[in-house]
């Protein structure tokens, strides 16, 4: 059983006691580590003299190049106390690696399998994930955690859309996981084969491993006849399973009682009032092997802390509106590639793909928005696709501040892949 009333309702000034005890636990713990034994001996910081959660900001940030440089030297326990290892996929520098004890692996499935609980899926459900299996911790995170809850679990992982297709249909899945880009493309071969997934018994869709717009979700959750749930997790805090969607859909509920949040301003890192965007700054308060403290996620969210419909006292993050290191600068201005999500998938005449291919011309910088247009509304007369053009102009110009390019292309002429997808080409330098 996934519900847990007495600790998923508990009193804020309850919970906050037991954040304060673990905190001084997980600090404890790392100082054992080299790594954290001589930053935390620098700060003068030990748990004992931690005398509120105020107090954690007396601990110095730990950020990406630490546990590149300083990996091993974060272990709390020997190497071979460690069972299991998951990477960052290292598409922005040097992996970074994370090591779990056999607890460890535990008190993750026991998050994921609350989280999965917490959106109505049972022991009865059949779940197919479509997730990478590896070093990604999605895969095996989820697959762990569905296991935990009892669900017969596929484990298909990526790609290989017919025998996706195959699957669903033999085994009656009614949970997936999947990439939101991916759950679009799929809808491709299901077209091809003369097959409408609301045919199928899925009722439950988790969408995961890259940000998408709520128009995005809606558009899943119609095609398919599921509701979508949104989750966010990073593989320097566990995996999957650190915040999560309620069947509410209005935020998604951060585990306080294993995770401690900071939203803090990027530039000043101060804290941000509820419902400020701010970088998420995230603690181990359970982890035995190799907790972080502080760890700079660059992920960017604002937090709600009202009282949810569901009853759970959690705090609740709001999507993922981008990341320190993703943001874009054209003209001066800062953009995001999902406030482009926003736009475009908003609009019935947009189809599931689009590309943003960033020049420079004569020193200034040229945004080109190529978009593809669904096949009704593509056989419309010229001047039809010359005013949508226009609107699809000042939609983006309205959001972003600066006035692209817009490309108006046929249905399926952009590059497709059944992995993330790749939506801004920087052909700057």
């Amino acid at each position: 059983m996934y519900w847990d009333a007495n600790l998923e309702t508990l009193h804020p000034a309850a919970m906050q006691e037991l954040q304060l005890s673990r905190l001084r636990q997980t600090v404890e713990r790392a100082a054992h580590s080299p790594f954290y034994g001589r930053r935390l001996k620098e700060a003068g910081v030990a748990a004992a003299n931690l005398r509120s959660l105020e107090d954690i900001r007396r601990i110095p940030f730990t950020a990406k190049d630490d546990l590149r440089a300083h990996g091993e030297e974060m272990l709390t326990l020997p190497l071979d106390d460690m069972v299991r290892l998951h990477a960052s996929s290292g598409t922005t520098g040097q992996a970074t690696v994370i090591y779990y004890t056999r607890a460890d692996i535990e008190t993750w499935a026991d998050l994921v399998a609350r989280s999965l609980y917490m959106t109505g899926m049972r022991a009865s459900d059949v779940f197919q994930n479509m997730m990478g299996y590896g070093l990604f911790t999605g895969g095996l995170g989820f697959h762990y955690g569905a296991e935990r809850l009892g669900a017969l679990t596929i484990p298909i992982g990526a790609g290989n859309s017919q025998r996706q297709l195959q699957l669903m249909q033999l085994f009656a899945t009614t949970a997936i996981h999947i990439i939101p880009s991916y759950a679009l493309y799929l809808l491709q071969t299901f077209a091809a084969h003369g097959l409408d997934p609301r045919d199928l018994p899925l009722r439950l869709a988790f969408l995961g491993a890259e940000p998408h717009s709520e128009d995005m979700r809606r558009r899943i959750e119609a095609a398919y006849g599921v509701k979508a749930y949104n989750s966010y997790g990073l593989s320097e805090m566990n995996g999957p399973g650190v915040a999560f969607e309620c069947q509410e859909q209005n935020g998604m509920h951060v585990w306080e009682d294993a995770f401690w949040l900071e939203v803090l301003d990027p530039e000043t890192l101060t804290p941000v009032p509820p419902g400020e965007p701010g970088e998420l700054v995230f603690t181990n308060l359970t982890r035995q092997g190799m907790p972080l403290l502080r760890y700079r996620t660059r992920d960017l969210a604002s937090f709600d802390d009202s009282p949810c419909p569901c009853g759970r006292g959690f705090r609740r993050l709001s999507r993922i509106v981008g990341r320190t290191d993703d943001m874009v600068i054209i003209k001066g201005v800062n953009i995001f590639p999902l406030q482009i999500d926003k736009v475009l998938m908003a609009m019935p005449e947009v189809g599931t793909q689009y590309l943003v291919e960033l020049t420079r011309q004569d020193y200034r910088d040229q945004m080109l928005v190529k978009v593809e247009v669904q096949q009704n509304f593509f056989q419309e007369d010229l001047r039809y696709l010359k005013q949508l053009q226009k609107r699809i102009t000042e939609a983006l110009k309205s959001e972003l501040l600066v006035t692209p390019r817009v490309e108006l292309v046929e249905p399926n002429t952009l590059p497709r892949t059944e992995g993330k997808a790749q939506r801004v080409v920087d052909k700057r330098t």
